[in-house]
Parts: structure tokens; sequence; C-alpha cells
């Protein structure tokens, strides 16, 4: 494939960056029509790259594109997922250039790389798939039927994409789920997730007085939301790194000795880390390395705290409210309904009673594992080995696609995640980008997946 993607790339070029000028920013309800114009954008691509067929279904919140080709109904059937919505570009302030006017640069290594929102995640990965099918149809290689479902949603943890799939379940009949929405462990050292974290997302409300008041007037007397709502949170994790919630920890299966050391094949220097994230230092929970904390361990995070005065020069005021919203990264086991209901039940009884407080449910979903002896799996392994030079390590990621775990549910399937990403593409802040290297080595690698995917 290396030829076809010499002779195309600046038809792949223009290609993507008609997808990565779409602001396709699900959390923002002003990008609707933007969500609409991207979803049929990309049944365009497909429709130019050889299905059969592709087009924009309606769902109870952003459409969902579903394309396939039909090579023999006797052949295994590849269904690839990806997801158009991407994260807000905001703070615009530090991007180096416009988020939605992607161009090709030099990163501060030297290296080319599509810098753009969605240039990685996940428009940037997805295309790799459309591209690959490309190349296999026209190259008269493709021994298989595909299929494509490309969701707008899953950037709000894809609130409508499961009632989709159960209403079209026959519709997405196929024998794995291949997506490309992660990161590897390096470029030097390629990896392939065999899991993923799920989440709860929750959002804390504290009210004191029922106005904000004078701080002079009542600081010291009147209990200040924000200092309490600072108690309550600095308690939920022990001086081990441990989450306090009782029950937490109930549905969580201890990995054996053996499973630890699979995943410990992974390189990991802490250095190295510490250095990419400007840490002098880590943090977490006692008795576990630090990639078995990301990978393996349920967490609790702060993800944002606000409340009282937070603009320009001094406001003497003690908050009326204050607010949190919190992430709590579960294993596979574990329920993320559960887990909201154990933490709602503890915080409201922990709460002081001069206060009030209020948890709201955000988002939730759950973790999932596949075998690393899968015919999928080790098909993967023999074409990132090709491409890499080396032996792809399996590895567990930290973050979520709760879809996922739906869609293997719901479907009977499993999904294989192939991810190019790498950390330094900053996926979710300013200057996303990714590296033309693992670009194209996306493209080829998926391409060899299907080669040694045997019928």
């Amino acid at each position: 494939m290396k030829q076809y993607i010499d002779d195309n790339k600046e038809r792949f070029f223009e290609e993507l960056f008609s997808l990565l000028r779409i602001p396709s920013v699900s959390a923002k309800k002003e990008h609707k029509a933007d969500m609409r114009h991207c979803a049929e954008r990309l049944a365009v691509l497909l429709m130019e790259a050889g299905a059969d067929e592709a087009a924009v279904y309606p769902s109870d919140g952003n459409p969902v594109v579903f394309g396939k080709k039909t090579i023999d109904p006797k052949f295994k059937t590849v269904l690839v997922y990806g997801h158009y919505d991407v994260q807000p570009p905001e703070p615009l302030e530090k991007w180096d250039s416009d988020p939605f006017e992607p161009v090709i640069k030099k990163d501060p290594t030297g290296r080319d790389a599509i810098y753009g929102r969605g240039a990685n995640d996940d428009k940037g990965q997805l295309f790799m798939h459309i591209k690959a099918f490309e190349y296999l149809l026209r190259s008269g290689k493709l021994n298989h039927n595909v299929k494509f479902i490309f969701e707008g949603e899953e950037e709000i943890s894809s609130p409508s994409l499961p009632a989709w799939v159960r209403a079209n379940k026959s519709m997405l009949k196929s024998d794995v789920i291949l997506v490309s929405d992660t990161t590897m462990i390096s470029e030097k050292v390629p990896s392939i997730n065999c899991g993923m974290r799920g989440m709860a997302y929750l959002e804390v409300t504290l009210t004191g007085p029922d106005k904000d008041l004078h701080s002079g007037h009542y600081g010291g007397t009147v209990a200040n939301p924000i200092q309490t709502l600072c108690d309550i949170i600095s308690s939920l994790i022990d001086k081990d790194g441990r989450v306090t919630v009782p029950g937490f920890y109930d549905d969580v299966v201890e990995l054996s000795r053996s499973d630890r050391a699979q995943l410990a094949r992974a390189p990991f220097d802490m250095k190295e880390f510490k250095s990419s994230v400007g840490v002098k230092a880590l943090r977490g929970e006692k008795g576990y390395t630090p990639l078995e904390r990301i990978g393996i361990r349920p967490c609790l995070d702060v993800c944002g705290i606000w409340g009282g005065y937070t603009g320009e020069g001094a406001k003497t005021v003690l908050p009326s409210v204050a607010h949190a919203k919190i992430s709590m990264r579960l294993v596979p086991n574990q329920s993320s309904a559960i887990i909201t209901r154990l933490f709602k039940k503890h915080i409201e009884k922990i709460a002081p009673k001069y206060c009030k407080i209020e948890v709201k449910p955000c988002e939730g979903g759950e973790g999932f594992l596949i075998p690393i002896s899968s015919p999928a799996f080790q098909a993967a392994s023999k074409a990132m080995t090709e491409v890499y030079g080396i032996q792809p390590v399996p590895s567990r990621g930290g973050g979520s696609i709760a879809v996922l775990a739906d869609m293997q549910k719901i479907l009977g399937v499993d999904p294989l995640l192939m991810g190019f990403g790498l950390e330094r593409d900053t996926i979710h802040s300013p200057n996303e980008s990714f590296l033309l290297k693992q670009f194209f080595a996306g493209m080829e690698s998926i391409a060899k997946f299907f080669e040694y995917y045997d019928n």
C-alpha cells in the first residue's frame, strides 16, 4: 500500500481536510447543522471509495452514517466503527493555528504532522479505514465484507447510539468491530488495546446560605460552600490513593500475577513520563505501577470546580453555591449505575448538616475486555509487526469508549482497538495533531489486518 499512499496522498489530505474544516462539536447545540454536514460528507467519501451504499440515518440525537460493501455473503464481515464529532476547541488562544483550518507543519521535533481539531480523534483515524478499504477494493485484494458505522456523539458518551444499534441489529451483523480511536504506547513500541475502562461522571452542587454574603460580615460564622465542598472532595481519596466510597472496589477483579506480568511487557520510562506532563513526582494507588493505575485500576478525579467570584479584581463575597464535576474511571465488571448510586449515597451521608448537597449523574458507561487469543487480535498483531518491525504489546486503555461495551453486548461481537494515536497528539487539548508517519502506518496496518484476518 505504500505506493498507493504515495500516489494519492495529496488527494487524501484534501479529503481529510474537508472533514476537519467542519466544526462538528457535539457538546454545543449551535453546531447541530455542522453535525449533519459532516455526516453527509462522510457518506459521500464512503461512496467515492467504493461502498455499495452509504447513507445518513436519523437517531434520537445526531445522525449515524452507515455504509457497506458486500464481496461474498460467505466471507467474514468487518464492522468499522468511528466517530465524527470532536471536542470543543477552547481555549482558542492556546492554539497556534485555527483549529478548524487544518495545516501540515513540522512539530517541535521536526516531524511532519496534521494540526487541527479532529486530526487524530477521531476523523483522522476513521479516515485511515476509508482509504485502506479503497486501496483493497481497487487493487482487488478485498476478501471480506465491510460495514461502516460512524456516529456523532462519542465525545458526549454516545447517548443515542445504543438504541440505534439495537434497532438495526440485523443490519450490523458482523464478525468483529474494528476501531481506531485509541493511542499506542509509542511509535517505537506499538500496542493493541485489549480492554478499556468505563466511567461514571457526576456533577455535585453544594448550597450554603440562600444568597451570596459579605465575607467581612459573615466570614468565620457562616460555612463557606467552596471550602466545605473542598473538604468533602479531599476525603474521597485516602493517603494510599484509594477511593473511600464504601463498596467502590467490591466488583473489581484482581488480576493474576501472570496477567500483570503480561501487561508489564509494555516499556515505561518514569523520567520521560513525568517530563511529558511537566510534573516532578507521580501519585496514585499504593501497590500498583503507573501503567497499572492507568489501565487495570479504577480511580476518581475532580474534573472541574467553581463557585463565588472569579472575575478580575476583588469581590469580598462568601458564595452561596459551589460546584464540582467528578469522574470515576471504572474497570470491567464494575457497573457505572452501581458506582453512581454508591457515590451519591456516600456524599449525601458525609455532607455537613449546615449545607445542602445535590448529586446529578451526567454520563456513564461500562468497560470491556477482549481475548488476545482471538483471530482478530492475532491478525492485527501480525499486521502491525510487519509494518512496525516489532510485535505489538497488548495493553489496557485508561480512557473510555463506553458505547463499544454496549455494541459488544447488543451485537455479540468483540471490538478490536487498533489505535495509531500517540500521547504527543494532545487530542482533547489545543494544537491537536497527528504525525503523518502514524497516519500512513495506520493505513498500511489496517490493510494488512484484512490480509491476515482469514475467512
